[in-house]
């Protein structure tokens, strides 16, 4: 296939990596690590020792030089969806798939804003990695993704991009459901990502919704920091049932049993920080809009109440208005 890869960040150049050294003819669409691409390649580094290996994708700075592909992978923060058509159309012909492994929901919708539903696919990835300098990503661990068609069951095209990832190393699954899948997810990033950073303003905001503009900032809290402590591990289980009530206002059937679940798989995973974390910690925007927003938005037009979301919203609007290198102090919390 010819495939092109769009947000090569971490997740992207992984992904796409892998689709190279499989001998797909892969292109990269790049901005600040192009000169590293076109020198070097790109490198992943894991425990595995199969998986250390460098490619050398095709690198490009704009999507006409890339032209229309088989196969489009979107793995850009979704902070950057509103240049979405711009980076997207001119790689999409009449028989392109186009696969968004982006974070929460609506994803799919904004693709189909301007490409044939029919043509649109999304994918959950479960991977921990970092991209530790210019086309260099750690793999830590995981790596399968869970796809599925956009508003319809899954078909033959379904089953053989699977099957493509698969042979490329990349283990991957079929869901029937792509809108449970969506939610099934956000039980964990919900709670993981946004109380791991809303901790930065303090149990007692989180729990009220408001901001002490006189408190320190503190600190953000990987997994087992909040699972450790009674206070935050309670809050972790009460923001996944609300995720999971919410899930239930749209007809998505998720057991209450689910949330316990996810803890007990969480705490194996030691001290992981969520991609939020990093994001905010780094100075970048948040994922607002897709993690909690628009799942929000969903579940109380449903007729869900979900005041613990609610108030994490608001404390996560905050906390996004004041990022490190920002120099916005604290200050009131903005409505949702």
């Amino acid at each position: 296939m010819k495939i092109g890869i769009v947000g090569c960040g971490a997740l992207g150049s992984y992904y796409g990596a892998h689709l190279c050294r499989a001998g797909h003819e892969t292109h990269f669409l790049l901005r600040s690590d192009w000169d590293q691409v076109v020198g070097h390649g790109v490198e992943i580094r894991g425990a595995d020792p199969l998986e250390n290996f460098r490619v050398h994708p095709v690198a490009a700075r704009t999507p006409n030089e890339i032209g229309r592909c088989d196969l489009v992978i979107v793995a850009l923060k979704t902070t950057a969806n509103h240049r979405l058509q711009e980076w997207v159309a001119p790689l999409s012909g009449p028989d392109t798939a186009v696969l968004t492994l982006q974070n929460g929901l609506g994803n799919e919708e904004a693709l189909a804003a301007f490409l044939p539903a029919d043509r649109i696919l999304g994918g959950l990835c479960f991977v921990s990695l970092n991209r530790i300098s210019p086309g260099i990503v750690l793999h830590i661990n995981g790596g399968r993704i869970l796809m599925g068609e956009f508003q319809r069951r899954s078909t033959p095209r379904t089953h053989q991009l699977a099957e493509q990832l698969r042979r490329a190393a990349i283990p991957t699954d079929v869901a029937e459901d792509l809108a449970l899948a969506h939610w099934l997810k956000l039980v964990w990033n919900i709670a993981f990502n946004g109380l791991g950073v809303a901790a930065v303003a303090g149990y007692d905001a989180v729990v009220s919704g408001q901001f002490d503009p006189n408190r320190p900032p503190g600190s953000c809290l990987a997994t087992d920091q909040l699972l450790g402590d009674p206070r935050w591990r309670e809050s972790v289980r009460e923001v996944m049932l609300e995720v999971i009530a919410g899930a239930r206002s749209l007809g998505l059937a998720i057991e209450s049993g689910y949330a316990d679940a996810e803890i007990e798989r969480t705490e194996g995973m030691g001290s992981y920080r969520a991609s939020t974390l990093i994001d905010f910690e780094r100075g970048s925007p948040l994922e607002l809009q897709s993690l909690f927003l628009e799942p929000l938005r969903q579940a109380t037009a449903s007729g869900a109440r979900l005041p613990r979301i609610v108030n994490l919203s608001r404390i996560l609007q905050a906390l996004d208005q004041r990022r490190p290198g920002m120099g916005t102090p604290l200050a009131p919390s903005p409505k949702v």
